[in-house]
């Protein structure tokens, strides 16, 4: 791999709480179905970790933001499942030619706690990202009840990428 072809990007997404669990909108990270009894308030699904992981991509690949893409303004992306989202964001990458070599992903939340779901979101994001579990990270940390987040009121990520140009 050669230096100049190397990329790094860096994604980050919030999204608050509803007052009240819609079960037409269960929590999703990473694309998995989490079992808590939460729904978060978006335009899409609210998949914060997926919105995380396009961002960091588009900003290594210099295509602008998430926004720009699917905006929120659009019924199109009304209620998507986010998976489809990062599907058109790697394949706009694979036309740049541009390859993820690596995912590291740093969810901020009270609550859920993450662990029991951690391989299965890992698994998620390696199979949705076409590399190895090994390539994807996904670490999770709280913000000790401070702020909004610490009120339990969001979640937030942030994703880091490596990506590489083939020529």
């Amino acid at each position: 791999m050669n230096a100049k072809n190397m990329r790094v990007g860096h994604g980050f997404d919030v999204h608050r709480f509803s007052a009240e669990y819609d079960p037409r909108k269960p929590l999703k990270l990473a694309g998995v179905e989490l079992a808590e009894k939460r729904s978060l308030l978006a335009h899409s699904d609210g998949d914060v970790i997926l919105h995380a992981i396009c961002d960091a991509i588009l900003g290594a690949i210099a295509a602008g933001d998430i926004g720009q893409h699917f905006p929120d303004t659009s019924s199109t992306y009304a209620n998507i499942d986010s998976t489809q989202l990062l599907s058109q964001v790697l394949e706009l990458a694979a036309k740049k030619n541009f390859l993820l070599i690596n995912c590291d992903v740093t969810v901020v939340a009270q609550v859920p706690k993450l662990g029991p779901y951690r391989d299965l979101m890992r698994a998620s994001l390696a199979d949705v990202l076409g590399i190895d579990t090994d390539r994807v990270n996904i670490k999770a940390t709280t913000t000790e009840r401070l702020g909004a987040i610490g009120r339990e009121e969001g979640i937030g990520c942030h994703c880091v990428v490596l990506m590489c140009k083939d020529d």
